[in-house]
């Protein structure tokens, strides 16, 4: 059994996780801290979870027994979990940050977009990117993991299969995504509530959003050339969801996109290549693990157009996270994560 600790348990995908290894058969939580909540018990936070977890309670982080954990995941504000990971790490155990702070090679380039140095750059040089349909044999082997974002987790996965053929002009990416109200966390802030959220339609980040080097770092490995992208997120009103339209123009016109992305993710259990044709929509992801992509290519154009859904918070953050845990300790993959979507 797998002891498993959570920094920063009760935002959403502090729920998450703990909704998905509630599930697990070889997990158990058996450590979660929060400083404002610390003492209240996780079933009365969370009635949904009643009844698995009636006996755990939240903590504070610096009373939290998180070094007789096997794992730790830290749902928590980027900066916290690099301000812990060697202690933890030096003690033997393994991380997995949801947050930003293991995501980005370069530590100028964190420091840029985050505002803030990185405090251990000899840990973040060890780390893994932990995108699995990328890096799964070295995330088997990881110490730390840098869980993906999820705008990068749709779009990179959406774009690889057409850059890893060299089929596209890298220089001339789009990618016009949107998101539910819960990729923004759980939080009080004006355009988050209800009377401002729904009934609406809305970029923003438009001058730059800290996961558009994320994505370009991703692409750029994959293209091993500079990579353009124009990234423009929308805030949707829906609670879970991200939409990602991608458009590349084509080199390789006479190239059959169809079976190019039916090759690429023939064996990836968390990826769905629908049919020629297809329209994908996010309530056939919902609290599901899986990412589904179509692909097409416009009437009297030279572009190739890729559709991909997946639930932020699943395969876009704790899902993927439990994917990346379950590689880490040799377990199946899919451990954990093979429910289906929520519908309606």
């Amino acid at each position: 059994m797998i002891d498993v600790g959570i920094v920063g348990g009760t935002g959403y995908t502090g729920v998450e996780l703990l909704r998905l290894l509630a599930q697990h058969p070889q997990a158990r939580v058996s450590a979660i801290t929060s400083r404002k909540d610390a003492g209240t018990r996780v079933a009365d936070m969370f009635p949904s979870l009643r009844r698995r977890y009636d006996a755990l309670a939240f903590v504070e982080p610096d009373k939290a027994a998180l070094k007789d954990c096997r794992i730790v995941f830290f749902a928590t504000p980027h900066g916290v979990a690099m301000a812990q990971a060697r202690e933890l790490v030096d003690a033997g155990v393994k991380i997995i940050d949801l947050a930003a702070d293991f995501r980005l090679r370069d530590p100028a380039v964190f420091e840029r977009w985050y505002k803030m140095p990185h405090s251990c750059p000899d840990l973040l040089a060890e780390s893994v990117y932990g995108l699995p349909e990328v890096n799964r044999e070295a995330i088997r082997q990881a110490r730390i993991v840098g869980n993906p974002g999820c705008y990068p987790t749709a779009v990179q996965l959406g774009f690889l299969p057409l850059i890893e053929a060299g089929a596209v002009d890298t220089k001339h990416l789009i990618a016009d995504c949107k998101s539910g109200v819960s990729g923004a966390g759980r939080k009080a802030e004006v355009n988050l509530l209800f009377a401002e959220a729904s009934d609406n339609f809305a970029a923003y980040g438009v001058k730059g959003h800290r996961h558009h080097p994320e994505i370009v770092q991703g692409l750029a490995l994959a293209s091993k050339t500079p990579v353009s992208l124009a990234f423009t997120p929308h805030l949707t009103p829906a609670i879970r969801g991200i939409f990602a339209t991608l458009y590349a123009p084509l080199l390789k016109p006479e190239l059959d996109l169809q079976a190019l992305y039916e090759r690429r993710y023939a064996n990836e259990p968390f990826v769905d290549v629908m049919p020629a044709g297809s329209a994908p929509d996010t309530r056939s992801v919902r609290a599901s693990n899986m990412l589904r992509i179509a692909v097409h290519r416009p009437a009297g154009t030279d572009l190739a157009m890729v559709l991909a859904v997946e639930d932020n918070l699943v395969k876009g953050a704790a899902g993927q996270a439990i994917q990346n845990m379950n590689l880490m300790f040799g377990l199946p993959e899919a451990t954990g994560l093979e429910a289906l979507a929520v519908l309606p």
